[in-house]
């Protein structure tokens, strides 16, 4: 039986979805799930940031990033996402490239603050991509993490773990997170709860945080 590479495995998912994903991409960074995101780590970044975004796909929220005034550059494990994401946004201020966020190619301290929706829990060790983003982030610099909730469709990836079989989706729950990065060299400032379209606002209001 052929040994499973994850990083393999996963560059190859992406890769195929890569078609996709971009066409609901803007849709989603715009007027869906993720038109919080960028105003939510505005309001903690400093003017002139340079920012990493890690696990960019098709680059539209780092172009989003960019217009807000910010260098931008964002890495993801699939060619086929880079390629979009060189094709459609790349400027002066805003570059992309292949890589894998547990093994970034950028000196200690070179981001005042990174980005990375929904791409930790499609690590094979996030504690190492935490590690790793840590490292390559200045001292005093900013980690928005965007992550799956426990109910999230994308978790269907996971599923068959249960048979024992090898899979490129990590299944931490929130609170998991939280206690990772604050264990290992990070403060948690703040957060904000995005709900599947059929719960509002007022629906989850009193809700206790887990």
């Amino acid at each position: 039986m052929k040994e499973f590479n994850w990083h393999i495995a996963a560059e190859k998912e992406w890769d195929e979805r890569a078609t996709f994903w971009s066409k609901q991409s803007q849709q989603m960074w715009s007027t869906g799930s993720r038109s919080s995101i960028i105003p939510f780590l505005m309001e903690y970044l400093q003017d002139n940031s340079i920012i990493l975004d890690a696990g960019c796909g098709d680059g539209y929220g780092s172009y989003l990033l960019n217009q807000q005034g910010y260098q931008v550059v964002g890495v993801d494990i699939s060619a086929e996402m880079i390629d979009k994401a060189n094709t459609r946004h790349q400027t002066n201020t805003l570059t992309f490239m292949q890589s894998d966020i547990t093994q970034l190619p950028f000196e200690d301290e070179t981001f005042s603050g990174v980005m990375a929706i929904n791409s930790l829990e499609w690590t094979e060790q996030p504690l190492r991509a935490i590690n790793e983003i840590k490292r390559v982030t200045k001292t005093g610099g900013i980690f928005c993490i965007g992550f799956l909730g426990p109910t999230a469709g994308p978790r269907q990836h996971a599923y068959r773990r249960l048979y024992g079989e090898s899979v490129i989706c990590n299944t931490m729950m929130p609170w998991e997170l939280e206690l990772l990065v604050s264990e290992n060299g990070w403060s948690v400032n703040d957060g904000k709860p995005v709900y599947k379209a059929a719960v509002s606002s007022e629906t989850a209001r009193g809700l206790p945080k887990e």
